[in-house]
C-alpha cells in the first residue's frame, strides 16, 4: 500500500514503545512519524533528513544553530549533524523523512 494516513500512523505509533514509528520505506528512503515526551534524545544519523512539522511549536538544534519552529514548517539536517528539538509543547509531532546514501548527498 501506498496510502498513508496520518491517524493510522498514530495508532501504529501509540502502540509502540518507541518516540518513532517507520510507516513507509523504498530504497534508501524511510518515513517515519516522531513524538517524543519532554526530551529530544536523538543523536546525529548517518542520512541526511527532512522535518515536517504536524502539531507544536519549540526551538531545534541543528549543527549549531538554534531556530524557533512552529507547525507547517519544514526542517532540513544533512547526515551526520547534531541536532535536537527543545522546548517543544506536548503535542508536538513531526514527520521524518531519511533519504539518500550514508553520509549524505553530495
Amino acid at each position: 500500500m501506498n496510502n498513508f494516513k496520518l491517524k493510522d500512523t498514530i495508532l501504529k505509533l501509540g502502540e509502540s514503545d518507541s518516540a518513532f514509528a517507520e510507516i513507509f520505506k523504498h530504497g534508501t528512503m524511510s518515513i517515519e512519524i516522531y513524538k517524543p515526551v519532554k526530551i529530544d534524545h536523538q543523536q546525529p544519523h548517518s542520512q541526511d533528513e527532512i522535518y515536517v512539522i504536524l502539531e507544536g511549536k519549540g526551538r531545534f538544534f541543528n549543527d549549531g544553530e538554534w531556530s524557533n519552529f512552529n507547525k507547517g514548517d519544514l526542517i532540513f539536517v544533512k547526515a551526520g549533524a547534531e541536532h535536537f528539538f527543545q522546548d517543544f509543547s506536548d503535542d508536538f509531532m513531526t514527520w521524518v523523512i531519511f533519504y539518500g546514501p550514508k553520509g549524505g548527498e553530495t
